[in-house]
């Protein structure tokens, strides 16, 4: 359905796009970039750049037109499956990957490629997601485990809730510690000054993260993360939290970094109950190649 705005500007300055974005919560700096070029943006009635400067009193008419329906498609997109059974498929994501179709990622996603693999995959309530029970961000690689039936994604869904499964993460990150292991309890919510971003807020909803270092080098820190909850972005918002943030991580991690394709953070290890007999499933994959470079790298410098 088609959605319109009416802004004002009252004693505010900066660019149009991010008072835009920051103003309509469902618009992000990009989309508005295509509103724009698109015409669907005007200030005062006249089209303005992206980069315009707006002035108190500027009326800044917003139309954003109805999104395309998402389209299920089965594309033949390679994967790499660790382990397959009638009630579930584990995969192992490349980096670069989205797990499902969105608004910004109609297409070539894991669910695309499940899709062109096998017809037996869970429905999902949202209908976009079918067999996913959890995520993994795009540039984070590793371990997700898929249900193929519905008895199996309440079984897998349940052990999430229920915290009886095993995720661990590799992860490279910044600064050296004291401690050899910590846990963080630190409750996750929107960013309220950043709506693309999570943050350890007061209102946030419980998240825990236990974490081992393995090594450290010069300036970064080799760790394992255990999640006891999986919150959005959870790892790294919570090692950002307690300045260790995740190097190459685009969002929470400083400008100087690691130079990767994204985030250095792998899901290595994953664990389940198998739905259908209860036997114990745990599996167990190397990082991509860029991640096992870098460590290379890292362990020839002197600290």
């Amino acid at each position: 359905m088609m959605s319109k705005y009416e802004l004002t500007v009252k004693n505010e300055s900066g660019r149009l796009d991010k008072y835009v974005s920051d103003k309509i919560d469902e618009l992000s700096r990009s989309r508005v970039k295509e509103l724009v070029k698109d015409d669907n943006i005007l200030v005062n009635n006249k089209k303005e750049k992206v980069s315009y400067k707006i002035s108190n009193g500027d009326v800044i008419s917003v139309t954003v037109p109805a999104l395309k329906p998402l389209n299920l498609e089965a594309q033949d997109i390679p994967l790499d499956i660790v382990y397959e059974d009638e009630d579930v498929i584990v995969v192992n994501k490349p980096q670069g990957m989205v797990v499902h179709p969105s608004a910004g990622h109609p297409d070539h996603t894991l669910v695309n490629a499940l899709l062109y693999h096998t017809k037996d995959l869970a429905e999902s309530p949202e209908g976009f997601r079918p067999g996913i029970v959890h995520r993994i961000d795009k540039d984070t690689s590793g371990l997700l485990m898929i249900a193929k039936n519905v008895k199996a994604r309440e079984s897998l869904e349940s052990q999430l809730a229920h915290k009886t499964n095993k995720r661990q993460y590799l992860a490279i990150v910044h600064g050296n510690f004291g401690e050899e292991a910590g846990k963080i309890d630190a409750p996750i919510g929107r960013n309220p000054n950043n709506r693309k971003k999570m943050a350890v807020v007061e209102n946030g909803k419980d998240a825990v993260t236990h974490f081992q270092v393995l090594e450290q080098f010069k300036g970064y820190s080799l760790i394992m993360c255990q999640l006891e909850t999986g919150r959005t972005h959870q790892i790294r918002v919570h090692m950002d939290y307690i300045g260790h943030p995740v190097a190459g991580d685009p969002l929470y991690g400083p400008r100087e970094t690691l130079k990767g394709n994204g985030q250095f953070l792998h899901a290595k290890v994953l664990g389940f109950e198998q739905p259908t007999t209860g036997k114990w499933l745990e599996f167990s994959v190397e990082p991509p190649q860029v991640f096992k470079d870098q460590l290379t790298i890292l362990r020839k410098q002197v600290i």
